[in-house]
């Protein structure tokens, strides 16, 4: 069992990395240890292998990437139907389904969670795979030479056709939207990451808990450091918490990393009062 010193130290030397080398899959159970540091890492482990063994068994695993609609199929009837994996009720918030560990003992989780254990499994079998930070829901595209298709995970995983993008695009951003290839554009494996540990951030913040969000936001800058928005949202978790010195550090260096805007502007405002009250 690692220490919380270990974790971080390892979660921090993700952020030397280039993204491809990055192992989304072990890096959201060093994520989840830090939160439930005696759960047996390995016996998850060990279930994402099963996962991965008979969805591989059910499409053939004769060492030939199946066809794509046969990829697809038995992803969801391993994982979906034989397993239970679907998406947390709708009245749920708890921060815990935004945890890979949890997600597998419940079979149950935010779409990003989800997503990533479709996207596990597919890799782990050579078949290409990614995933989709599509509007107001995280999705799985698969694909076989020219060919591809997109699964929703918190549909069972259930192949989406055009129309179904246009109709989940224009419910989360209006009727005038229209598809672009930005929406398709597939998640790297720290913004899978990210998007996994802030929908926890945004559970912990909901509950007004404000310390543990913060822990939250430092614990992406560990592997994402690059990050601007994150330093602004720890500047501004701890101007809240009146711990105003780590709040101008931090805004300090949100100013030195983002090109003016708007955002950039207030937060300039911000930091003059902060260092005004430092004296």
């Amino acid at each position: 069992m690692r220490t919380a010193t270990e974790i971080r130290a390892a979660l921090a030397r993700l952020a030397t990395l280039p993204d491809g080398q990055v192992d989304a899959t072990e890096a959201a159970l060093l994520l989840a240890s830090l939160r439930r540091p005696r759960a047996p890492v390995e016996r998850y482990r060990r279930h994402l292998r099963r996962l991965a063994g008979e969805v591989g068994a059910y499409a053939g695993g004769d060492g030939e990437q199946a066809a794509l609609d046969l990829c697809a199929e038995a992803l969801v009837q391993v994982v979906a139907k034989r397993y239970g994996y679907h998406a947390e009720d709708e009245d749920e918030d708890d921060p815990d389904c935004a945890t890979l560990t949890r997600v597998i003992d419940n079979r149950q989780g935010t779409p990003v969670a989800l997503g990533m254990v479709y996207v596990h499994v597919a890799r782990t079998l050579g078949w290409p795979a990614a995933g989709i930070d599509f509007p107001s829901r995280f999705l799985v595209r698969l694909e076989h030479g020219a060919a591809g298709l997109i699964l929703d995970p918190s549909a069972g995983g259930r192949s989406l056709a055009a129309q179904d993008l246009r109709g989940l695009l224009k419910g989360a951003t209006g009727n005038d939207a229209e598809m672009t290839p930005d929406h398709f554009r597939p998640a790297g494996n720290r913004d899978m990451l990210l998007r996994l540990h802030g929908d926890y951030k945004v559970r912990l913040l909901r509950r007004e808990r404000l310390e543990d969000a913060l822990e939250a936001v430092e614990t992406m800058l560990l592997f994402a450091p690059g990050v601007a928005r994150l330093w602004r949202e720890a500047g501004l978790l701890n101007a809240r918490l009146e711990r105003v010195e780590a709040a101008v550090a931090s805004l300090e260096e949100y100013m030195n990393c983002t090109p003016a805007d708007a955002a950039r502007y207030r937060t300039s405002v911000l930091l003059q009062e902060l260092r005004g009250r430092l004296g």
